[in-house]
């Protein structure tokens, strides 16, 4: 079966001059057109340095992407994820056509709609409601088509208090919901997200998703996503791609990519990491990560909450410490910790390896979904942290159904009510 391909990125390279506005000086800008004229190439796309933002580097210019290749099928969520200055909001907005490629080209097909700041394309002057048709018609859609889901972009973005007050006395949060609310429902063909959500909070973040996948799975439509959130980029995207440096070092499933992200070390240089992509090993040289398992009591493929838990942690240590611990961090879907726990502090270990093992209560934690982080230390200096290791989604089934994320709250203890003793006069 052919491919239904609706964006395709051919060899996309982003150069930039630090320090400068623009790309070069009018000496720079004679010398391209001299080189154009003898039909030679640009002289300054042979140099520059990668986009390693950990380096001082050797040269004014700096490759912020480099020979970037992918294509999205329609109705494809495509996560993109990386470090901070991996290059993922540069590549957003070269998609976006906010600003030009180096090299290379963008095929697409259809409108898009982007979501690239807070406030991207809103006048602080105008009311909500003017921005709502100012943003329609830059997306470009006819006045006619703003005003039939009009009423739907207020209600969804819950803002309709103050929909005619001008965007400037706004929160940041409410101008999120109205600028994902006029995005998502004026019905571009790609949708391109970054990061803004993280300003929204935990309710409209969650309608938020709930969009993206009513989007994609029955409008048919493509979207682009870049979180630092695993578990977002999880229950969303059907896909992956991971930047480092600027450049593609993985394409795949959506675990495959967040294994791969959550692989990218950022320690430093006196202690190298290393990657090993068969057995997804994570360490340096004082302590290394060698599994994570999940036990429980049932055969199943999911975890409900009325079941206890063991997370079993598997790592070694390559010198002698003093007053070691092991900590994990339970976070939830918006990143808030809702569980930080950590073993007593061994005051001398010696190195070797070692198994330590958390048990999680049932009836304890509610059903969402969690990320968790592990921190090694070491007289409170960190060892090695690996954030995301492992997404936990915990499940109550009731009468066969999954009542995910009914209840509020993140604590759901099983609690004892008398209700037998009764008040007499």
């Amino acid at each position: 079966m052919e491919k239904d391909i609706i964006l395709k990125a051919e060899n996309i390279s982003k150069q930039y001059r630090l320090g400068q506005v623009g790309t070069g000086t009018l000496s720079h800008d004679l010398n391209r057109w001299w080189h154009k004229i003898r039909g030679k190439e640009n002289p300054y796309l042979k140099i520059g340095d990668t986009n390693d933002r950990s380096t001082k580097g050797e040269s004014d210019y700096v490759w912020a992407l480099q020979d970037i290749n992918f294509e999205v099928e329609r109705g494809e969520v495509l996560g993109i994820i990386g470090k901070n200055g991996a290059g993922k909001s540069t590549l957003l907005k070269i998609l976006s056509k906010v600003t030009a490629p180096t090299t290379g080209i963008i095929k697409s097909r259809g409108r898009i709609a982007s979501l690239l700041e807070v406030g991207t394309g809103f006048n602080g002057e105008m009311t909500g409601r003017e921005n709502i048709f100012l943003n329609g018609a830059i997306l470009g859609m006819t006045k006619k088509e703003i005003t039939s889901k009009l009423h739907e972009i207020i209600e969804f973005s819950g803002c309709e208090r103050y929909i005619d007050t001008p965007v400037k006395r706004y929160s940041s949060g409410m101008t999120v919901r109205l600028a994902f609310a006029v995005a998502a429902f004026l019905e571009p063909e790609i949708l391109v997200i970054d990061e803004v959500l993280a300003v929204g909070d935990a309710e409209f973040q969650k309608k938020a998703i709930g969009k993206m996948q009513d989007i994609s799975k029955q409008g048919g439509r493509t979207v682009l996503f870049v979180s630092h959130n695993m578990a977002a980029i999880k229950s969303l995207c059907t896909r992956g791609i991971v930047l480092q440096n600027g450049t593609v070092v993985f394409d795949g499933s959506i675990e495959d990519s967040i294994n791969r992200y959550i692989s990218i070390d950022e320690l430093d240089d006196t202690y190298p990491k290393y990657f090993d992509q068969n057995s997804l090993v994570y360490g340096n040289k004082l302590v290394r990560l060698n599994s994570v398992e999940i036990i429980s009591g049932s055969n199943e493929t999911f975890y409900t909450i009325k079941e206890e838990l063991i997370i079993k942690i598997n790592f070694s240590t390559f010198k002698d410490v003093d007053n070691f611990n092991l900590a994990i961090n339970f976070k939830s879907f918006t990143d808030d910790t809702v569980i930080f726990s950590q073993i007593t502090p061994v005051k001398f270990s010696l190195k070797g390896d070692y198994i330590s093992e958390l048990i999680l209560p049932a009836n304890f934690l509610n059903s969402k979904m969690y990320c968790i982080d592990l921190h090694f230390v070491s007289n409170n200096v960190s060892l090695l942290t690996i954030s995301n290791i492992v997404n936990l989604e915990l499940v109550d089934f009731r009468v066969g159904i999954n009542y995910y994320g009914e209840w509020a709250g993140y604590i759901r203890p099983s609690l004892k009510f008398d209700f037998t003793r009764k008040i007499f006069n």
